[in-house]
């Protein structure tokens, strides 16, 4: 019962999260997809963990798509603006 409960917190924390970020992004005028690459590789690493929690898939290659998701998401911080104050 409180792994369903659990997952079910993710995914309404997960899908209000975008929300927030396409709002703030659109708020602030940024475009374009490489600015937005990093949240995404974020947000599939949560997806990932997920996934691989429902279909008893944890191990080795879940363990190696996260850590290449979060390396990539770590390379694209290069294209996200710098916020000006």
């Amino acid at each position: 019962m409180v792994p369903i409960i659990l997952s079910i917190i993710l995914i309404i924390a997960l899908v209000f999260s975008i929300i927030v970020v396409v709002q703030k992004r659109k708020k602030a005028g940024i475009k374009g997809i490489k600015s937005a690459l990093t949240t995404i590789f974020l947000y599939l690493i949560a997806i990932t963990n997920l996934l691989a929690y429902w279909f008893n898939f944890l191990g080795l290659l879940n363990w190696s798509i996260s850590v290449i998701l979060l390396i990539l998401g770590a390379y694209f911080t290069k294209y996200m603006p710098i916020p000006e104050r």
